[in-house]
């Protein structure tokens, strides 16, 4: 990946956080690397290279920065948005792929051989699959550290590592300090949440406009998976090694994430998928951009910037929200969803560190919850916008996966029986593998797979391809609610017109779909 120096260095001397993630600056004289926004003083050009990623630098043999935390820096958008190997190769690698399945797997899940991995990630990024997973290693490792009170042998296994050694070299060679003394200097305390509980905060790049996020996650909210409350996004997770929970509130530069874990080897994964469901790697200015150089839309731009598009933790879950609400309301849809959950309530999770037996005996006994008009609405599957009273007893559940949809009896769906066995080719599909709804998927193939299903259309399809898959350039126009909002701001609402007229959002038009639902 070519790095344009004058570019890179003008956002360096302007200390710009728009560019913070998308490249790193190494300074040879101090032998280490920065967000291009640290506050430090501009280093001389001669002493200057830049990087396309931290393992790349890393690799160069530098350290990251005691300052400005290069390590925390927002994802690269590119990274986030691009359809080809190498992002669908980085989305894995966020995801624990090469934790869990070593190089091998991912070239396996990416459909080519190690070697052209290898390569195309060295063009691109500037170093392999190996170096860019420990560099997310370290990552990992120094939020343990820094969070938890877990001993330095447990951080090392939970961050991924092989052993205590490496996880040592590794360490000092990332941020020039041994792991305790990482600890010192972090002066942070753990979690207040007790055992398996980490707070952390997930950078983004500003604007974020945190009230559409929370207005639109409340309103889909389901009860028992996820709620809204106080400003505060919390949903549980099914993650590769456990069960899990995340509470996420919008703050001043970064979101407040604070993460219930059942094995802390599922940190990584976890804020990954946090990170996605907020779209907190996304460039705002680019898409805010382009969306208000059309007229139609500038005042709405103007007026909300930083608009995100609301993702998913959890591809066939989206995929089971998009056919349920085929053709109804958000909240019937949410009303036939509960229900479905309802039957699937697994057992409460135990979390890592916590006497298993200990943890189920106060659970069987959870303090009573005050029997308010939201506790009501909660266990009738009406719990209005924000879902409140979910689940407050315990845990939040994860979305069950396609093994355990497919077990449930027929009367359970409480849907028409087309629609029913829609879930079903669904959850057969996901199960057998022939369909991957991972945020490392072919983006084309998913989506020719999802049409070949029985049952599923155009909308489905695009629906899962933007908020599953991460698509930002899906338009919806013949949704009912796209239709309706483009007539409020003047635009054409005949599907085949509005679908012409879109092509000037490109490559954002997801972005503008949101838009439109806000303006309906």
């Amino acid at each position: 990946m070519e790095l344009d120096f004058e570019r890179c260095y003008r956002a360096v001397d302007s200390r710009d956080q728009r560019f913070d993630g998308w490249f790193y600056t190494g300074v040879t004289s101090t032998g280490i690397y920065c967000r291009p926004s640290c506050p430090a003083t501009t280093p001389k050009r001669q002493n200057v290279r830049f990087f396309p990623s931290a393992a790349a630098a890393q690799t160069a043999g530098l350290r990251a920065c005691r300052r400005c935390r290069p390590d925390a820096a927002p994802g690269s958008p590119q990274w986030d948005v691009r359809a080809d190997v190498v992002g669908r190769a980085m989305r894995l690698i966020a995801d624990g792929v090469v934790d869990r399945d070593g190089i091998p797997g991912l070239a396996a899940r990416l459909g080519y051989t190690e070697r052209h991995l290898h390569r195309m990630l060295r063009a691109e990024m500037g170093a392999g699959p190996l170096a860019l997973a420990r560099a997310q290693r370290a990552q990992t490792a120094r939020t343990l550290i820094e969070t938890t009170g877990l001993g330095m042998a447990e951080v090392a296994f939970a961050a991924g590592f092989g052993s205590v050694r490496q996880f040592n070299d590794t360490v000092r060679e990332v941020f020039g300090a041994a792991p305790s003394e990482l600890r010192t200097a972090g002066r942070r305390c753990p979690a207040p949440g007790g055992a398996g509980t980490i707070t952390l905060r997930l950078a983004y790049r500003p604007p974020l406009h945190a009230e559409a996020l929370l207005d639109f996650l409340a309103l889909r909210a389901l009860p028992g998976v996820e709620e809204v409350r106080d400003g505060t996004y919390r949903r549980g997770l099914r993650l590769p090694h456990g069960a899990g929970e995340a509470a996420l509130a919008p703050a001043d530069g970064h979101v407040a994430a604070t993460l219930r874990l059942t094995d802390m080897r599922d940190l990584a994964p976890a804020v990954a998928r946090c990170r996605r469901l907020l779209d907190l790697d996304a460039d705002p200015t680019a898409v805010d951009g382009t969306l208000a150089a059309d007229p139609a839309l500038a005042g709405v731009v103007a007026a909300e910037p930083g608009i995100r598009l609301p993702r998913s933790v959890d591809g066939f879950e989206m995929a089971v929200r998009a056919i349920v609400g085929q053709q109804v309301s958000v909240r019937s849809a949410r009303t036939t969803l509960t229900r479905l959950l309802a039957h699937l309530s697994p057992p409460t999770p135990t979390p890592a560190g916590v006497d298993q037996e200990v943890w189920a005996s106060e659970s069987a006994h959870p303090a009573p919850e005050p029997l308010d008009q939201r506790a009501e609405d909660a266990a009738s599957g009406e719990g209005g916008r924000s879902g409140e009273g979910a689940g407050r007893a315990g845990w939040l559940r994860g979305f069950p996966s396609a093994e355990e949809v497919l077990g449930v009896p027929d009367e359970v769906f409480g849907m028409p029986v087309g629609r029913r066995e829609t879930i079903r080719g669904l959850a057969r599909a996901v199960a057998d593998g022939s369909l991957d709804l991972a945020p490392g998927g072919d983006r084309e193939e998913t989506v020719r797979r999802l049409l070949a299903l029985p049952g599923i259309g155009p909308w489905t399809a695009g629906y899962v391809a933007m908020r599953a898959l991460g698509d930002p350039d899906v338009l919806l126009p013949t949704d009912l609610a796209v239709r309706r909002g483009a007539a409020a701001l003047g635009l054409p609402d005949a599907p085949t017109t509005l679908d012409t007229y879109a092509d000037r959002w490109r490559p954002w038009r997801s972005y503008a779909v949101i838009r439109l639902w806000r303006a309906a």
